[in-house]
């Protein structure tokens, strides 16, 4: 068996967790997981973590910058932000005029959505309130009051326009909603907007071309966790460290206590290392692979 990380082509409809439980039947692997969901309308890229080995090292790849490609629809609303919700038509005042041409647009975006900004989640969304998943709450018809998060959008193109479809090529911060960002664009555009279709094509340096779908994929495509781990900070340990290390003990040693430090041996990464709080010096395994 091979531990490691498995790129995924996510097809439009089934839901993250069906993605999962496909490859698990085709692998005979239970312990499967991902680095991040895909709402059911949403396509493209998922990275999925195959064998208890690679689930211990999933949280070192939470933060991941995410692109995608966008097409918006203006001039409507969602109650969800997406094609999911109940659509209507916006009221455009009179004399309401879609922009011309996508500079217009683009001057927008740049001027409001780039860098560090404050968003809003959508009430059908997965954010804890008041300990319960958000969506449950909208959905019995419970008024959600959602609190503002920063979130990071670093680039954000417009690709294609032509009223009332607006397309989008954005890169952004994990945790950040592209439903929001494409409500809030068509609040501020006066026309209204939600977002019709998404597709994912880079997780951190990772890209949609190199992936499977889920019933191609083979033990094959699976990325050892070797390769995975080879750009973090690590140490090659003696035979004798080793031993100690296997059984949860400590060993001689420093590290930078801000980065992931993690032990080797024979070539293979064997435990994620931190430093021992009361023993200055010295290094214990938070986790053994």
């Amino acid at each position: 068996m091979r531990h490691g990380f498995l790129l995924i082509d996510k097809p439009r409809g089934p839901t993250s967790h069906d993605v999962v439980a496909i490859v698990r039947r085709s692998f005979g692997e239970k312990k499967i997981g991902h680095l991040g969901t895909l709402d059911p309308l949403a396509d493209g890229l998922m990275v999925l973590a195959v064998g208890s080995k690679a689930l211990k090292v999933v949280e070192l790849f939470g933060k991941l910058s995410k692109t995608y490609i966008a097409e918006m629809t203006l001039g409507a609303r969602s109650t969800t932000y997406d094609a999911e919700g109940m659509i209507s038509q916006t009221k455009l005042k009179a004399g309401w005029l879609p922009p011309d041409d996508a500079s217009r647009i683009q001057a927008l975006i740049d001027d409001r959505f780039l860098g560090k900004i404050q968003q809003v989640p959508p009430a059908f969304s997965a954010v804890h309130v008041g300990g319960e998943r958000a969506y449950k709450k909208a959905m019995r018809g419970e008024n959600v009051e959602m609190q503002a998060r920063e979130t990071t959008i670093s680039e954000c193109k417009v690709t294609e326009y032509a009223y009332p479809v607006l397309k989008l090529s954005v890169n952004c911060s994990s945790g950040t909603y592209i439903r929001s960002l494409a409500h809030d664009l068509g609040e501020s555009m006066g026309c209204g907007a939600y977002l019709a279709a998404l597709r994912r094509t880079k997780v951190g340096e990772w890209n949609v071309k190199n992936a499977r779908t889920p019933g191609e994929a083979m033990w094959a495509d699976v990325m050892p966790l070797k390769d995975i781990l080879a750009g973090f900070a690590g140490r090659e340990l003696t035979d004798d460290e080793m031993k100690e290390i296997s059984h949860g003990r400590m060993i001689s040693g420093t590290m930078d206590p801000a980065l992931p430090f993690f032990a080797w041996h024979g070539g293979l990464p064997v435990a994620l290392l931190e430093r021992a709080r009361h023993d200055e010096g010295k290094l214990k395994p938070r986790k053994v692979l």
